[in-house]
């Protein structure tokens, strides 16, 4: 979804160091100015600790996404000319996954993790390029390639050697806090631990996102030392270092704060799931999609929906789904990876399909699970129908043709068709191939044992009953 975001000037605009925002406005930027971007680093090292977790906290899932690939995916939409990801803990983890995600990417493995401009410095090491660096952490979710390249043109507008993201939270507990001086301009950025008591009052922080002239950055980063409260060499540091020194440094503020959190707790892990949540629900609903109830439906980021889908509540869309226009989703559906459904489907309350087509007005209507199965179109599966699709080893699929109706309680033992036009009897156990036009029954014949009950729970209130309505002891 386009953002629309607007830059504005915020005070003196010639002033250097000068503040600005970058806010949701529905106008155009008045001066477009290019975004193209030489180098970005994502900092991607960090071990995690308040996670608690034996998955590196970058890894987590959101949406279908890791936390690194929802960051990866906007940076590469800028298309910088080199993208490095600094990794650590769990590097045989994370590398993997930054590779799959960006095949061009550079790792840098920074072994020991001694804060974020030592991590900056390690990725200067190995590189040659001049212009401008992009550098953020890869923990922010929930930022928007829109946001990014607003910013950047906001920084190139203004001729800075370097400028910082911030946001004003309703509560900046734990972030580095801004520190502005009565023209606007940043003077500082002051972590928590080091912060005076008057500054911890000041609710606009440092995201981690920043701009800086690589040349200046160089020249800045070899400066920083360790004299702070956490022994680490804070990149942070480099923003009051550029300006003493008469470098052009500002602080730009987004508006919509949400987009920079951070996650570093299962907490703060859940409220980006949330968020993520309303944006992709927002993102559907205002193509024509119809969300019942947007607070507990939950759909991945790769699902395509086409326009008038009707999703009912408690509902959750997982993985590669493919759903068609007219199509309805009931109540407490599980859509999986794999899944696709043509036009005019019905996928009603408590049904689960995996990696299963499922062919324009067909329906599953009822309590039902569809794994591994290709269905024809305007077929009919009764409730509690079971498409056994494993045999303890391997996964096997059923096809089921055009026009076929599927009685209810039927255990489809894959792998089996039933051919177009076909029938099956409720409550059977289909094990062979069932041919066009054909009805496939397969069931034991009932058998009915009388006075079983009077017999066998003598006393019980059962028994009571059965003897009120004139059952006697008399067996078959």
């Amino acid at each position: 979804m386009a953002s629309t975001w607007a830059f504005e000037a915020q005070g003196p605009g010639s002033i250097p160091g000068g503040g600005a925002t970058i806010s949701s406005k529905t106008t155009e930027p008045e001066v477009k100015v290019s975004t193209e971007l030489d180098v970005a680093i994502v900092l991607a090292a960090g071990e995690g600790t308040r996670m608690k977790s034996q998955t590196p906290k970058v890894l987590h899932p959101i949406a279908g996404k890791t936390i690194i690939e929802h960051v990866l995916d906007q940076v590469l939409v800028l298309n910088p000319k080199q993208l490095q990801v600094v990794v650590g803990h769990a590097r045989e983890l994370v590398e993997p996954e930054v590779k799959k995600i960006a095949p061009k990417s550079t790792t840098v493995f920074q072994s020991e993790r001694n804060g974020t401009g030592h991590a900056v410095q390690l990725a200067l090491a190995d590189l040659t390029a001049t212009g401008t660096v992009l550098i953020l952490a890869g923990d922010t979710p929930l930022l928007r390639h829109e946001t990014l390249a607003e910013f950047i043109s906001a920084h190139a507008k203004s001729k800075n050697l370097v400028s910082v993201l911030t946001a004003e939270l309703p509560d900046p507990t734990g972030y580095g806090r801004i520190v502005r001086d009565e023209s606007g301009a940043i003077v500082a950025i002051v972590e928590e631990r080091d912060a005076s008591d008057e500054i911890k009052n000041i609710d606009e922080i440092n995201t981690g996102v920043y701009l800086f002239d690589i040349a200046a950055l160089r020249d800045s980063v070899a400066k920083l030392k360790t004299d702070n409260a956490q022994g680490e060499l804070y990149l942070t540091d480099v923003i009051s270092d550029i300006r003493s020194g008469g470098g052009a440094a500002a602080a730009i503020l987004s508006y919509d704060y949400t987009e920079t959190l951070g996650i570093n707790d299962r907490s703060q892990l859940a409220e980006c799931i949330a968020i993520m949540r309303d944006r992709i629900n927002d993102l559907h609903m205002k193509a024509g999609v119809t969300i019942v109830d947007p607070t507990t439906t939950w759909i991945d980021s790769a699902v395509k929906i086409e326009k008038d889908v009707t999703i009912y509540p408690n509902t959750v869309i997982w993985g590669d789904c493919e759903i068609g226009t007219n199509s309805v989703i009931g109540p407490f559906a599980y859509l999986r990876p794999g899944t696709k459904l043509a036009a005019n489907t019905k996928v009603g309350a408590f049904v689960e399909v995996k990696n299963s087509t499922i062919g324009e007005g067909s329906k599953v209507p009822h309590l039902s699970y569809v794994g591994d199965a290709t269905i024809g179109s305007g077929s009919n599966i009764g409730a509690a129908t079971i498409f056994v699709n494993y045999d303890g080893v391997e996964k096997h699929r059923t096809e089921i043709g055009d026009e076929v109706r599927i009685g209810s309680d039927t255990m489809l033992v894959a792998p089996v068709r039933v051919g177009d036009g076909a029938y099956t009897a409720a409550g059977s156990v289909i094990t062979e191939d069932v041919p066009a036009g054909s009805i496939g029954v397969a069931r034991a014949k009932q058998r009915n044992i009388l006075g079983w009950v009077l017999r066998k729970r003598s006393g019980s209130k059962s028994a009571i009953a059965a003897a009120k309505a004139g059952a006697t002891t008399e067996s078959e």
